[in-house]
């Protein structure tokens, strides 16, 4: 049995940041079920929203935060990220990242970007690849330390508690169970301080900008073992993913937006005036609509996201990886404008935590989008995302430190049974299920929403479950079969949480409660197995 005194699951911005400060105190496992590269944080183009500028301040931060989420946002965990943002920015810099500058006025400076929701220009970028930057900077610093041990190709299965084996001290997260991909064995690891990192869950609808990874795994365990979840309803849409039949659901930066780029109907208008005052620069949940609206209304398939204003000179340097990308599959943005439709982007909700990443059974932790801080509300501002997990990391490292529980003797964890089991025979099987749920989430549960299709998918949701349940007993352990157990108990914490909000906020939109009713529902939508 493998024994470490922190275990990280996941390996983005707030894994690999929390593991590198923690291994100045001990042994640290960082597991992750692809290459350590292999993380939404790596797909991340805009960048990371933070105060650097004379012209901003963190009260306009904050304010723009509290705005776009929808009088959800706890103000005070708001406040802490924002203002303890630069000092986390500080230390990137100094592993080497180097956001983009520009020339002003003789001196260098940052080159700000700005995104939808944003008052001031605050978003620092490297170029159009700020996350594969940051990914490989974090890395690269990771692969220098001794006393961490990356395990890539490894899936974290379920977490062992003191209540899950029968012991009636405090409930407490003692270990892992997890998967190795190369041999197919599953493997007990111990600790007392575990940290879920694992992202978010965009793989559970039909169309996202996510990689493949992203099946929520973290909130699936941590729902497993009795912790609370809270605002799964809230699962934000990217306004502008490439539409074409065969990019894969690739993002078109909201820093294309930001920079100008102004959205078009299928008559060539400028039609997000009608919707907001801010036009194509309004918060995502309010694009996403007026998006999904438009192409209803006209039948069309898609909108069209237009920057050729600007000059090709401009594009090409400014966005490298979009403009070649577009390129790739026939489109020159700088001569035309862009196919775009929503994706899932985002989830607001996820395992509640403090400000210190602290979730509700001592011993784990949850960092970044697996998360639910209360900085995010009912709706993410854009860039918000990478600034949490770091702010929340740093917080989360030294709370694990100073938490560590008095020497006992160890409770005697089990090893893994699998029992009678035999090898899937059909694979067929998983992969139908797996559709069927991406397919049912994104007709009923996604954009615009009613009771009526919230209560077909919870139905349908129940009798897959069950379906899963029994292949999962009876058959070998496999990352396919344990990413779509936990794609099916993510989609149905996401429709339980829809159901019981009766009232529009932020991302969440139903038809049958179209107004937002602050007297009834102006808070949290908790979840636990209890």
């Amino acid at each position: 049995m493998k024994e470490y005194d922190f275990v990280v699951i996941g390996s983005g911005i707030a894994g690999l940041s929390f593991a590198l400060k923690a291994a100045r105190h001990g042994s640290v496992a960082v597991i992750t079920k692809r290459k350590g590269s292999d993380t939404n944080t790596a797909w991340a183009q805009g960048g990371i929203a933070c105060v650097t500028s004379d012209e901003d301040s963190f009260e306009l931060h904050v304010r723009d935060t509290l705005e776009a989420g929808a009088g959800l946002c706890d103000q005070a965990v708001v406040r802490t990220i924002v203002t303890e943002g630069p000092e986390r920015i500080r230390e990137l810099a100094e592993l080497g990242l180097q956001f983009d500058e520009r020339e002003i006025r003789g001196h260098r400076e940052l080159d700000l970007g700005k995104e939808g929701g944003h008052s001031k220009r605050r978003v620092l970028h490297v170029q159009d690849v700020t996350g594969r930057e940051i990914e490989e900077t974090l890395l690269r610093e990771l692969s220098r330390q001794s006393h961490v041990h990356l395990m890539e190709n490894h899936m974290a299965v379920d977490l062992l508690t003191a209540a899950k084996l029968g012991f009636a001290t405090e409930d407490r997260c003692l270990g892992v169970y997890v998967l190795d991909e190369n041999t197919g064995e599953v493997e007990t690891i111990r600790s007392d301080r575990i940290v879920l990192a694992t992202g978010g869950c965009g793989k559970v609808y039909l169309y996202t900008t996510n990689p493949d990874i992203a099946t929520g795994d973290g909130v699936a365990m941590a729902w497993r073992a009795g912790v609370e979840i809270a605002n799964m309803e809230f699962i934000q849409f990217h306004p502008t993913c490439l539409f074409h039949a065969e990019a894969k659901s690739f993002l078109i930066s909201e820093a294309v937006r930001g920079e100008g780029g102004i959205l078009r109907n299928n008559r060539g208008e400028d039609f997000m005036k009608q919707y907001d005052a801010r036009g194509s620069l309004a918060p995502r949940d309010i694009v996403a609509r007026a998006i999904d609206a438009e192409i209803k209304r006209s039948g069309a398939k898609c909108v069209f996201l237009d920057i050729t204003h600007r000059s090709p000179e401009f594009i090409r340097e400014r966005f490298p990886h979009v403009y070649q990308t577009c390129l790739r599959f026939g489109v020159d943005m700088s001569k035309q404008a862009i196919p775009v439709v929503p994706a899932a982007h985002y989830q607001c909700g996820g395992i509640k935590t403090d400000i210190n990443g602290a979730t509700s059974l001592p011993g784990l932790y949850a960092v970044g989008e697996v998360a639910c801080t209360g900085m995010h509300g009912a709706n993410r501002l854009a860039s918000n995302s990478l600034l949490e997990g770091l702010v929340v990391a740093n917080r989360a490292e030294a709370a694990a430190v100073r938490a560590r529980p008095a020497q006992k003797q160890k409770i005697a964890l089990p090893e893994w049974e699998s029992g009678n089991v035999q090898n899937v025979d059909e694979l067929v099987v998983i992969y139908h299920n797996w559709d069927e749920i991406r397919r049912l989430m994104w007709d009923y549960v996604a954009i615009v929403r009613t009771d009526k299709r919230l209560q077909r998918a919870s139905a349908r949701l129940r009798n897959l479950q069950r379906e899963i349940r029994e292949f999962y007993w009876n058959f070998k352990v496999s990352v396919d079969l344990l990413e779509l157990r936990n794609l099916a108990a993510v989609a149905a914490l996401i429709v339980d949480s829809a159901l019981s909000r009766k009232e529009s906020r932020g991302l969440h939109y139903t038809l049958d409660y179209p107004q937002t009713d602050d007297r009834h529902f102006k808070h949290d939508t908790l979840l636990s197995r209890g």
